[in-house]
Formats: C-alpha cells, structure tokens, sequence
C-alpha cells in the first residue's frame, strides 16, 4: 500500500492549514465609510446608557434600561411590558427582514460593516497596528526572538485589548440597571456587586477571545450567515467582485507597458497582491467570490491605490455581480436591478410590520384588564339554587400615579360580582386601587341567582373604568351554567 505524500499536488487536506493574517493598514473611500460607522456604533454601544429621559416620580430615568426586577423594557418615550412582548417579536422579525434586503442589494454588507464581530475585531486590530506597527513590523516582531521590545509590545497590546473587552463588558450590565448609580456601586466595590463583577468578567472573557484571537475564523467557522446568504442571494446582487474581463491576463508592470505599446491585449492587474494584504479575512478576491470574503471593500480601496499609482482607471475591484462582468466580456451592457421582487417584497414587509407596531404603539391605551376563567370546576352550584363562577383578573396601570379602577358586569342579568379582598363602597360599586407601573391580580367572583339560572354558557363583558378620567377599557368571557 502506497503513502500519500503531503506535498503531493493532487493531495488536498481536508482542513485548510492554519496561518496567522497580518492585514495592512489601507485609505480610501471604504476605509473612511468603516471608520465612520464603527465610531458610531461604539459611542452609542458605550454611551447610550448615561442618556436620561425623564419620565416623572418615580420611574427610572435612565433613556433605555431593560429593568429585569420590575420586568420593563424602556426605550425613551417607549415603556414595554411583559404582555407587549410581541413587540420583541415584531423588532427581531423586523431585523431579520432587513438583513435580508441588505443581502439581496448588497451580499454582505451587515457582516463588513455593522457586524458587532466586525467592529470590534476591527477595533482590536486598529490599537495592535497603534502599538505593534503596521503588518511588515508585526510579522517580524512575531517572527523574532523575545527581546525586551517585543515583551513590553505584547504586554502593552494585551493591557489595551483587555481594558477594551473590560470597557465592552461593563457597558453591556450598564444596560441593566441605572448606570450612573452601578458605575459607582462597582467603582467604590460596594457590596452585593459580585454577580455585576461575574458577568462583566464574562464578557470581557469572550470580547477579549472573539476579538483579539478568534478574529476571522468566528466568521469562517461559528457564524452561519456567510451559509445563509448564500441560499437568499441572486444573480442581480451586489457583491465586492475582482472584474477579470478587464484584469485579465495579469502580469507585471513591466511586462503590461511593453505589450500594451505594441498594442496587445494586457489586463490591468498587475499581481501586486495587495487586495490579498490587506484582507482582515485573508481572502485573494481574484479567486471568485468566497465563503471568507465579508465584502468590507478594503480591497477596493488597496487596488484603487494602486490604479491610481500606474495611471490605470481605478475600480478594478468593486461592488459588482458575476453577470455584469460575463456580459463586459461579451460586449453587452451592464445591468442592475436593485428595484425587483424580492427586495420590493422585503420593503413592503418592513414597512407593514413597522407601520402596524407603530399604529399599536401610538393607540395603545395606559390601563388593561385581562381575564381567565376558573378551568376546575368551570361553575359552582349554590345551596339556593344559584350558580357561581370563578375568575382569575390582572389590572394593569401604566402610569406612574396610583388609580381606581370601578367594576362592571353585562351580559348576564341579575349577576353579582364579588372581588377577594376587595369591599364595595357606600353606594355598592367595587373598585379596585391599583398603584403606579404596577399590575394587580385578583380573585373574582360572579353570583348568578336561581331565577336566572340557564343551561349552557352566556356571553359576559367585564368593563373596568377609571374613577377619575373616565377611560374604560372591557375584558370578555363566558358564564357556564350548572
């Protein structure tokens, strides 16, 4: 039985070696476009915790707090409560809506912009090139023996990454709970901060690991998008493409300017590589497009240096489709579509999605009842003949003011209602005091006398109204006879 030699050029691994990137420092228009998005989305990632929004005695002022404690979600002027949960449904379908629309204009832009994996690796790499040098300097540094330069490079580099993960991490718990109030709980190591202290040394754990050594290889081996963009693309999206009808055949520059005088056909790539060295994924774009590429377009801007440099038109790598550059091989005219009938009917779903929980959000009211009948047993005979049923009744007030809510029964004549805990007033009206942003459960109980007494169920309206401003809101059930 023969061996296979390794180095063997049929012989293909089934794992691709591993080797470290060292992408290059690059300017240009889409370098420019990352920096702006990445300070933006950083500054509202650290900051936005320390925005007040004031929503009177009370309530928290913090502009956006998911308050697990009291089961609250704020959003500025926007306060959801546990039974508005489809609202989180409804923002989740909404971003997922969205990353489909971006797909289908522009392949992957999500994950060479605005991916959190991105931005912060990003971040990381900017701040090891601040320290270490640009990629020249890091792969000798690397490569070199341990000096006292290169200990106190390393040493410095990680101090930075860890205090960026730290930073990361304790913004994300600031989210949680009143900000200003936990910077000085952790500052002064106050106690009951340990668990605070837990999770913020988790997520600085995993933004230190996923942005400062996992890198690219979280979105070639963890991240299922790069599999699933490929099955919601087209032939009409755009994506970062090497044209090779007009690249092709590559050689040298010296070559290219020889045969292009004696008027041969020269590509204008000048295999010079640097669309390759300047990849945070390591991906040489001339090979088609693959798994790795995360269409930031820094690419671009390294090739349309380049172009620049030899006089050549620039945008020898851009934001194209396959087709185009099949039909500039064959003479045809370019076409894009970004107006067809998936990214019509992904706009028309975000806009009804977005328009319906903007509609239910301006008409919702500041008060709810809900009701759920007793299941066992669904009524109760009396002694006299009478019948009684059982309800189990949550009132929710959602300001930040005590109210009095007065209970009302139709649908069923001559029925008495009863509330647990709960006395009637002078004139014989129940009703019930429930404090501010709070919701209170009760035990109701409607008595229907033997007259009245039927086979069956009968419709029932439970209306609760507020004592002073009037504002009614109705709960509907049944009454089931013996």
């Amino acid at each position: 039985m023969s061996s296979v030699d390794a180095h063997d050029p049929i012989f293909e691994p089934f794992v691709e070696p591993e080797h470290r990137i060292y992408p290059k420092k690059v300017d240009g228009h889409f370098r420019r476009i990352k920096w702006g998005i990445q300070l933006l989305t950083l500054a509202i990632y650290y900051f936005l915790p320390f925005i007040r929004w004031d929503r009177g005695p009370g309530a928290p002022s913090q502009a956006v707090l998911l308050d697990l404690p009291h089961r609250r979600f704020y959003f500025f002027f926007i306060e959801i409560w546990p039974q508005e949960f489809f609202y989180a449904t409804g923002l989740l379908i909404l971003a997922a809506l969205t990353l489909f629309l971006m797909n289908a204009l522009a392949g992957r832009i999500w994950c060479g912009y605005m991916c959190p994996q991105t931005v912060w690796t990003d971040f990381f790499m900017t701040t090891e090139r601040w320290i270490e040098g640009d990629a020249r300097d890091r792969m000798k540094l690397d490569e070199g023996p341990w000096t006292l330069e290169k200990i106190r490079k390393k040493v410095a580099k990680h101090v930075v990454w860890l205090l960026i993960a730290w930073w990361t991490g304790g913004a994300w718990v600031l989210y949680f709970t009143d900000a200003p109030t936990l910077v000085y709980t952790l500052a002064t190591f106050q106690p009951g901060a340990y668990e605070t202290y837990l999770w913020i040394g988790i997520l600085t754990f995993t933004t230190y690991v996923f942005a400062g050594w996992m890198r690219e290889k979280l979105c070639l081996h963890a991240c299922p998008w790069p599999r699933i963009q490929a099955a919601l693309t087209d032939e009409y999206a755009l994506n970062v493409a090497y044209r090779y009808d007009r690249g092709e055949p590559r050689m040298s520059l010296k070559q290219a300017t020889g045969l292009r005088a004696n008027g041969e056909k020269v590509g204008d790539c000048v295999d010079c590589g640097q669309c390759v060295a300047v990849c945070p994924t390591g991906v040489d774009i001339r090979k088609g497009s693959q798994l790795g590429c995360i269409q930031c377009g820094l690419c671009i801007d390294a090739c349309d240096a380049i172009m620049t440099k030899i006089h050549r038109p620039p945008r020898l790598i851009g934001y194209d489709t396959e087709l185009n550059v099949r039909r500039r091989e064959c003479g045809q005219p370019t076409i894009y579509k970004p107006l067809r009938a998936r990214t019509l009917i992904y706009a028309a779903l975000i806009l009804l999605i977005g328009a319906a929980m903007t509609l239910t959000l301006a008409t919702r009211g500041d008060m709810r009842v809900s009701v759920l009948h007793d299941r066992n047993p669904l009524t109760v005979r009396l002694k006299d003949g009478g019948a009684r049923n059982g309800y189990t009744m949550r009132l929710a007030n959602m300001q930040s003011q005590t109210r009095r809510f007065a209970l009302s029964i139709a649908g069923v004549e001559g029925v008495t209602p009863e509330v647990v805990g709960v006395e009637p007033d002078a004139q014989g009206h129940i009703v019930i005091e429930v404090g501010p942003d709070q919701t209170r459960e009760t035990r109701l109980l409607l008595v229907a006398p033997e007259a009245v007494v039927k086979n069956g169920q009968a419709p029932l309206t439970i209306t609760i109204t507020d004592a002073e401003s009037g504002t009614a809101v109705q709960a509907r059930d049944v009454f089931v006879w013996p």
